[in-house]
């Protein structure tokens, strides 16, 4: 009990919920890699994706799927998770307040 306690006093925060609200460790791992997988995902099409053939886009996200199983490691110490969320909602904003110049732009 006290090792587990001390191993959940030293994870970062959204990890440490993941963990607390699943029935086992097990089903917490893989929502804690489905979450970063998703996140890094959407990181990447808000901000780095270009149009490119299928058999590049699976190269790309296959990549994407193994660089997140060392990222699940990394996030139980890291604040991974919500480095994501903040990389997301920053360029959430950009992309909202591009489109929003480009708009204003085509009018004028």
């Amino acid at each position: 009990m006290e090792e587990q306690q001390f191993v959940f006093g030293r994870m970062s925060s959204i990890s440490k919920f993941i963990y607390e609200i699943t029935p086992n460790y097990d089903i917490a791992g893989y929502v804690l890699f489905l979450t970063i997988f998703l996140l890094s995902v959407l990181v990447y099409k808000l901000g780095f994706a270009k149009k490119l053939r299928v058999g590049q886009n699976i190269v790309i996200y296959v990549f994407l799927f193994l660089g997140c199983l060392m990222l699940t490691f990394l996030a139980f110490f890291l604040p991974v998770v919500e480095g994501l969320i903040v990389a997301a909602l920053i360029l959430i904003i950009y992309k909202i307040r591009l489109r929003l110049e480009k708009k204003q732009s085509s009018t004028t």
